[in-house]
């Protein structure tokens, strides 16, 4: 049995605020940027990582426990922040790894830096305009069904949040989506001039995307390949928009494998 994974948390004062951060494993560093409906504590995908990576798994500012920045008005912003917190503990070579959301905001770091990563994984990334369909809107949904939208195997969902998601997880909803709306609500959930500042990333980049996606249509993800010149692009079928709750096994083979830390 492999021995539990022994995680720190601290705060860290970045751009003017408390920054949620929490580490664990041994490896080289992997900086781990959540969903736009935040993150669990514990998943087995981080768990996963971790056996592999030095694990950063920051909440976003204004999401979870980190503190709300009152000046913070775009993902480009948020991005920032991030590239801020890599400096401050020397890691700016750190491998990105992007989920939905934090996908969108890990582009738009290496989008900055474009020599820096060492390689930059995303998870189907909200930021570019789908070409066929729109991205879900979640002003139009109940929080859980927005939230149930991003699994093809509803018995998946139920394993992380439960049949009935507790009082508490719906607060954490509702605060995220507030922070959503303040930061990508126009254009909804995509960027005007990011696919335009891909071109100029260096580091390998791996596009995962769940097939079945009912969040970010599987049209962007061809847009996305196309963006980045280092990009290759994985579909994983029998699956939906949280592939690191639906499928944690197929995206620990796939990352690792991609970063060459198996």
């Amino acid at each position: 049995m492999s021995d539990p994974i022994a995680w720190q948390e601290s705060l860290l004062p970045i751009a003017g605020l408390q920054l949620r951060l929490r580490r664990a494993g041994k490896g080289p560093p992997l900086l781990v940027l959540h969903r736009d409906t935040g993150t669990p504590d514990q998943l087995p995908a981080y768990t996963g990582l971790a056996r592999h990576f030095e694990l950063l798994l920051p909440e976003h500012p204004g999401y979870g426990q980190s503190e709300r920045p009152a000046w913070m008005r775009s993902v480009r912003d948020l991005a920032i922040a991030y590239r801020w917190l890599l400096a401050e503990l020397g890691l700016s070579r750190a491998a990105l790894l992007g989920l939905g959301y934090g996908g969108w905001v890990a582009a738009e770091m290496a989008s900055m830096a474009p020599a820096d990563p060492a390689q930059v994984m995303l998870v189907g990334p909200m930021g570019i305009r789908p070409a066929e369909g729109e991205i879900l809107d979640q002003a139009l949904v109940s929080h859980i069904d927005y939230a149930r939208a991003g699994f093809h195997d509803q018995a998946a969902f139920e394993a992380v949040y439960g049949a009935e998601p507790s009082t508490d997880q719906l607060v954490e909803w509702d605060i995220c989506r507030e922070m959503n709306f303040r930061l990508a609500w126009k254009p909804y959930m995509h960027s005007l001039t990011l696919p335009h500042l891909l071109g100029g990333v260096r580091a390998p980049t791996l596009i995962l995307w769940g097939a079945e996606d009912r969040v970010v249509p599987v049209s962007a993800a061809e847009a996305w390949a196309k963006a980045m010149p280092q990009a290759q692009l994985e579909r994983l079928p029998d699956c939906g928009h949280c592939v690191e709750m639906e499928k944690p096994a197929e995206l620990l083979r796939l990352v690792t494998t991609f970063a060459r830390v198996a």
